[in-house]
C-alpha cells in the first residue's frame, strides 16, 4: 500500500462510508445481512484501502435530481435539505430535543414516585424513608454519563441528520404515489385504441 491507500482513515471517513452503505441498504443494493457485516468491517477498518473495498461493488451515488430514473417533481427538482450539507441542522434545537428525548421520561418517572411517597407520607401521618433516591440515584448518573457522552460524541446532531433524511424519505414517497395516482387516472381517462 502507498499514498493515500495506506493512510490511516478518520472517524468521519468511517462514518462516510457507513452513511454511503445506508443508502445502498435502502436502495436495495445490499441485503440486511451484508450491510450489517459492510458496517461492521467500516467501523474497524484502518486505512483509506480498508474502506475503499467496502465500496467496489456499489456504483457512486447519484444525486435525485440529476437522476435519470429518478421522477421528475410536481413542484420542480426533489432536492434533499441535508444533501452534501450535514451542517444546515440547527445544532441548538437538536440538542435541546435530544436531552428532551433523554431526560423527560426520567423526571416524569421520579414525579410519579415522589408522588407516591409525598402522598403515602401525608397518610401515614408521618415523613417516610425517601425511597425514591433509591429509583431517581442510579438512574440519574447512568443518563449523566449518556449525555456527556452524547454531547461530546455529537450524538443530537446525528439524529438530527437522520430524521431529517426519514423526513425527506416519507416526503419523496408520498411524492411518487401521487405522481402513480395521477399517472393512474391520466391512464384511465385516456385509454388507447385496440390495435
Amino acid at each position: 500500500m502507498d499514498g493515500r491507500d495506506g493512510m490511516r482513515a478518520a472517524d468521519a471517513d468511517r462514518a462516510a462510508v457507513a452513511e454511503r452503505l445506508r443508502v445502498a441498504l435502502d436502495e436495495g443494493r445490499l441485503d440486511l445481512h451484508e450491510y450489517d457485516e459492510r458496517l461492521q468491517r467500516a467501523y474497524a477498518a484502518r486505512t483509506y484501502a480498508e474502506l475503499e473495498a467496502l465500496l467496489t461493488d456499489l456504483p457512486p451515488v447519484t444525486p435525485p435530481q440529476s437522476s435519470v430514473l429518478a421522477p421528475a417533481s410536481v413542484g420542480g427538482p426533489a432536492v434533499s435539505p441535508l444533501a452534501g450539507q450535514p451542517d444546515q441542522v440547527p445544532t441548538g434545537d437538536a440538542t435541546a430535543r435530544w436531552l428532551g428525548e433523554v431526560w423527560l421520561p426520567y423526571l416524569k418517572v421520579i414525579a410519579i414516585v415522589v408522588a407516591i411517597w409525598a402522598v403515602t407520607s401525608v397518610l401515614s401521618q408521618q415523613l417516610l424513608y425517601f425511597w425514591p433516591g433509591w429509583v431517581a440515584g442510579p438512574w440519574g448518573a447512568v443518563l449523566v454519563v449518556r449525555t456527556v457522552t452524547g454531547l461530546a460524541g455529537g450524538e443530537p446532531r446525528r439524529q438530527a441528520i437522520e430524521r431529517a433524511r426519514r423526513r425527506q424519505r416519507k416526503r419523496a414517497k408520498r411524492e411518487r404515489r401521487r405522481e402513480l395516482r395521477s399517472a393512474e387516472s391520466n391512464e384511465r381517462d385516456d385509454p388507447q385504441p385496440a390495435g
